[in-house]
C-alpha cells in the first residue's frame, strides 16, 4: 500500500488516532501536514515523523472549532504540499451527558467540532482533491452505528459523520473523489480522559472492554491507522461510501 508522492492533511494529529494516522501515512511514503491547536504537541509529533524520514511532516497550528482556523489549516497544507491527495478528518471530542444533563453549549461544541468542521474542511479541500482525484477519510465511531447511554451528543454527531460520508461519496464520486469512514470501537487514547472521565474509571472502562469486544480486548490507534492507510491507497481504488468497523466486533454485541 505505497503512498509515495501522496500529499495528506491529518487533523487532530497531536495524539491518539490522528497522530497514529499521520505516522502511518508518512511511513508509507506520503508527505503529511499535521493540524491541531496545541503547538508543542504538534511539533513533537511532526518531529518524531521527521526523525524517521526527514521532511515527511510539518505542523500547522489551527483551531478547528473556528471557520477561520479551518481556512488557515487547508490553505497552509496546500501551500506547503503543493496540492492535496488525502484528507483525514480525525479531530473530534467526546463529552458525556444525557438529554437532561447536556447543556446547549455542550451540544453545540460537539456538533461544531465533530460534524461542522468535517463538512467545512471537506468543502475547503474539494477543489484540490478534485484536481488530484483524491480521497477523504472521516474518523467516526462505533457510537455512530450503535447507541450508548450517557454520550448522547457524541453518538448523534458520529451518526451524522456516517451519513455525511455516504452522501459525499455520491456527490463526489463523479469528480473522482472517494469518501469513506472508519468506525473504531474502544481504543486506548486520551479521548475519554479529555472528555472528563477519571483515570480510575477509565482503567475500569478499558478492563470492561475485554468483555464488551468479542475479540477480548480494546484496540490500538495503530490498528485504526492501518485501516486509514488502506482506504487512502490505490488498493481501495473501487471503495467509496463505506463505514468500516475496526472495533474487535463491538458493533455486533447486543446490550447486556
Amino acid at each position: 500500500m505505497s503512498l509515495t508522492g501522496k500529499r495528506a492533511l491529518v487533523t487532530g494529529a497531536t495524539s491518539g488516532i490522528g497522530k497514529a494516522c499521520a505516522g502511518a501515512l508518512a511511513g508509507r511514503g506520503a508527505r503529511v501536514v499535521l493540524a491541531a491547536r496545541r503547538r508543542g504537541l504538534l511539533e513533537e509529533a511532526a518531529g518524531a515523523i521527521n526523525g524517521l524520514r526527514a521532511g515527511a511532516a510539518s505542523a500547522v497550528e489551527a483551531d478547528l472549532a473556528s471557520a477561520e482556523g479551518r481556512r488557515h489549516c487547508v490553505a497552509e497544507a496546500v501551500s506547503r504540499l503543493g496540492g492535496l491527495d488525502i484528507l483525514v478528518n480525525s479531530a473530534g471530542i467526546l463529552e458525556g451527558g444525557t438529554l437532561e444533563s447536556t447543556e446547549l453549549e455542550d451540544w453545540d461544541r460537539t456538533m461544531e467540532i465533530n460534524v461542522r468542521s468535517l463538512f467545512h474542511l471537506s468543502r475547503l479541500a474539494l477543489p484540490h482533491l478534485e484536481a488530484s482525484r483524491g480521497t477523504i477519510i472521516n474518523l467516526s465511531s462505533v457510537a455512530g452505528v450503535r447507541p450508548y447511554p450517557g454520550i448522547l451528543a457524541y453518538c448523534v454527531s458520529k451518526a451524522a459523520v456516517d451519513q455525511m460520508t455516504r452522501c459525499l461519496s455520491l456527490e463526489l464520486g463523479p469528480k473522482g473523489i472517494r469518501v469513506n469512514a472508519v468506525n473504531p470501537g474502544v481504543v486506548r487514547t486520551n479521548l475519554h480522559l479529555s472528555g472528563g472521565m477519571s483515570a480510575e474509571n477509565y482503567a475500569a472502562f478499558l478492563e470492561r472492554g475485554k468483555e464488551t469486544h468479542p475479540l477480548g480486548r480494546v484496540g490500538t490507534a495503530e490498528e485504526v491507522a492501518d485501516a486509514v492507510v488502506f482506504l487512502a491507497s490505490s488498493d481501495a481504488a473501487w471503495i467509496t461510501g463505506i463505514t468500516m468497523s475496526v472495533d474487535g466486533g463491538r458493533a455486533n454485541v447486543a446490550a447486556r
